[in-house]
C-alpha cells in the first residue's frame, strides 16, 4: 500500500501539469453538460467525443473521457431534481424523491446532499482503485490464456444476463456484436472474413464509427419524436440538510458507497442497478418507509452516492483485468485500444505514468465537480431547457464532422449512418446495445485467448476445465447464465398467469 501511495504522488505530478488539468476540466464540464441534457447520457457523450482525442497524448485523452463519464453522473441529478427530467438513466430513481423535495421548496437540500454523496462515493471508489487495483492486477499476472478466456466469457454472459428485460434479446445483441467483431482478417489463417470483397472492411469495423452511429444518431432519431421541452427552472436555496437530517443522510451515503463499490466491480451491474438497489435498501431500513416518494432526503442521498461510487469502482476490473463492467466502460476500453493501450494486468507495470496520472486526475476531477455543481446549478438547469430542435442539429453536425475526420472517408460516414439506423431499430425493439458493444470489443480478445489456449492444449477444450481458476470462473459463468434463464422463464409464466386472471 505504501508503494501505491508513492506511485499516486508521482501520478499527481502528471495530472497537475497545465495541459492535463485543462483536459480534466474540459472533460468534467462536458460531462456535466451531457448529464443535464436528457437523451445523451455518459455512453453517447463519451462515444461522440472520442474523435476529438485523436492526436492527443493517451493520458490526456483518457483523462478527458473519464471526466466526461463521471461528470455526467453528477449532471444527470440536476434536472432530475429541478424539473423531473433525468439527464441520464441512472438518475431516474432520483426523480422520485428529488422532485418531491423541489415541490416543497427544498430543491437546494436535495441537490446539496446529492453533490456531497456523489463526491464521497466517487472519492472512496478512487481510493479503492488506488489500493486494490494493483493487487488484483498482480494476482492476474499469473493468469494464462484459458483464465482470460474464462474471465471474458463471464463478463459477456453477465452483460447479456443483466442488461435489458429479455435474455433472448440480450443474446441476439451479443451474437450480432460477435459477428461484427469477426469482420476483417482472421487471427490464425490470415484469411479475410465477412468483407464481401470490400477493401474498406478488410481492416474490420472501426469502433468509433460504430459507437457514434449506435449511440449518437439513434438518440437524435428517438428524440426527434418527442415534443419540444418547455418549462421554468425553480429557484434553489438552502443547499444543506436540516440539523436532524444529517445523521440519516450520512448513513445513506455510507450504504450507497458500499453498494456502488460492490456492484461497480461486477460485469453487467450498471449504475442503474446500483442506484435502484440503494433506493430499495433505504426504503427497507427506514423507520417510516411511507415517507419515500414524498420527499425523503435519504431517497436522494443513497442512490446518488451509489451511482457515483459505481462509476469509480467500474474502473477496477477495467484497469486490472481489461474487463468492462458497463456500456460506458466498454466505450472507454475501445478508446484505450485506439490509443495503443491494453487494459489488463500488465497496464500497471508497462504504463505506470498513464495509470497513476489518470487515477490522480480522478481525485482532482471529483473535487472540481463539487465546486462546479452547486454554484452553477441555475446555469446547468437552463441548459437542460434547450429545445431539441436547436440542440440536435448541432449534435448531428459534430457527429458527421467527427466521423469524417477519423480517416477523411465518406465510407465511414455512411457506415456511421447505417449503425445509427440499426441503433434506432434496436432501441425501438428494446434490444440492449450494451451487450452488442461489449461483445464487439471483447470478441477479438476472446477469440485470441481461445485460440492461444487450444494451441498449448493437448486435450482440446478440456484445458478450460483442467485448470482450477478457469474451471471455477466458467462454472460461475454458466450458473449465472442458467439462473438468468430460470428467472426469465419464471417472470414470463408469472406475467402470463396475471394476464389470464385479468
Amino acid at each position: 500500500m505504501i508503494d501505491s501511495f508513492l506511485l499516486l504522488l508521482d501520478g499527481f505530478a502528471t495530472a497537475l501539469t497545465w495541459s492535463n488539468l485543462l483536459y480534466c476540466f474540459i472533460g468534467v464540464m462536458l460531462g456535466m453538460i451531457i448529464g443535464v441534457l436528457p437523451g445523451l447520457g455518459p455512453v453517447s457523450g463519451t462515444a461522440l467525443l472520442i474523435p476529438i482525442t485523436f492526436g492527443m497524448e493517451p493520458v490526456s485523452a483518457i483523462i478527458m473521457l473519464s471526466g466526461i463519464f463521471y461528470g455526467s453522473m453528477y449532471g444527470g441529478t440536476i434536472t432530475s431534481v429541478l424539473v423531473n427530467v433525468p439527464g441520464e438513466a441512472a438518475s431516474v430513481i432520483t426523480c422520485i424523491d428529488g422532485y418531491e423535495m423541489t415541490k416543497k421548496g427544498r430543491a437546494g437540500a436535495a441537490l446539496g446532499v446529492a453533490a456531497i454523496g456523489s463526491f464521497i462515493g466517487g472519492i472512496v471508489a478512487v481510493v479503492a482503485l488506488t489500493f486494490f487495483g494493483p493487487i488484483l492486477a498482480q494476482a492476474a499476472l499469473s493468469f494464462g490464456p484459458p483464465e482470460f478466456f474464462a474471465i471474458m466469457l463471464l463478463g459477456m454472459l453477465m452483460i447479456v444476463a443483466l442488461m435489458g428485460k429479455s435474455l433472448v434479446r440480450g443474446l441476439i445483441a451479443a451474437i450480432i456484436g460477435l459477428i461484427l467483431a469477426m469482420v476483417g482478417q482472421d487471427l490464425v489463417s490470415g484469411e479475410y472474413r465477412f468483407t464481401f470483397g470490400s477493401l474498406e472492411l478488410m481492416e474490420g469495423i472501426d469502433f468509433a464509427v460504430m459507437a457514434m452511429g449506435l449511440f449518437g444518431i439513434s438518440e437524435i432519431l428517438l428524440n426527434a419524436e418527442k415534443p419540444t421541452r418547455i418549462g421554468q427552472v425553480p429557484k434553489v436555496k438552502g443547499l444543506l440538510p436540516q440539523k436532524n437530517e444529517w445523521n440519516p443522510t450520512l448513513k445513506s451515503v455510507g450504504r450507497g458507497t458500499g453498494i456502488g463499490m460492490v456492484l461497480g466491480m461486477i460485469p453487467g451491474a450498471n449504475s442503474i442497478i446500483a442506484s435502484t438497489f440503494s433506493y430499495m435498501l433505504e426504503k427497507k431500513v427506514a423507520k417510516d418507509p411511507s415517507r419515500f416518494g414524498k420527499g425523503a432526503i435519504e431517497g436522494v442521498a443513497g442512490p446518488e452516492t451509489a451511482n457515483n461510487a459505481h462509476s469509480g469502482a467500474a474502473l477496477i476490473p477495467l484497469f486490472s483485468l481489461g474487463l468492462p463492467s458497463s456500456p460506458t466502460m466498454a466505450v472507454i476500453l475501445g478508446a484505450f485500444i485506439m490509443h495503443g493501450l491494453t487494459p489488463g494486468p500488465a497496464l500497471f507495470t508497462k504504463n505506470p505514468d498513464f495509470v497513476w496520472g489518470l487515477i490522480a486526475s480522478m481525485f482532482i476531477g471529483n473535487l472540481l465537480l463539487l465546486f462546479l455543481n452547486l454554484p452553477l446549478v441555475g446555469l446547468w438547469a437552463k441548459i437542460a431547457m434547450i429545445p431539441y430542435k436547436l440542440l440536435y442539429p448541432i449534435v448531428l453536425m459534430v457527429i458527421l464532422v467527427g466521423t469524417y475526420s477519423l480517416k477523411g472517408s465518406l465510407w465511414d460516414v455512411g457506415m456511421m449512418l447505417v449503425f445509427g439506423i440499426i441503433g434506432y431499430i434496436m432501441k425501438k425493439l428494446d434490444i440492449p446495445m450494451s451487450a452488442m458493444i461489449v461483445t464487439f470489443i471483447l470478441g477479438s480478445q476472446l477469440e485470441s485467448a481461445m485460440l492461444q489456449s487450444l494451441s498449448i492444449s493437448t486435450e482440446g477444450f478440456l484445458i478450460f476445465f483442467t485448470r482450477p481458476i478457469s474451471a471455477v470462473i466458467l462454472i460461475v459463468a454458466f450458473v449465472v447464465f442458467a439462473l438468468s434463464i430460470f428467472s426469465g422463464v419464471k417472470n414470463k409464466r408469472g406475467k402470463l398467469a396475471a394476464d389470464v386472471e385479468m
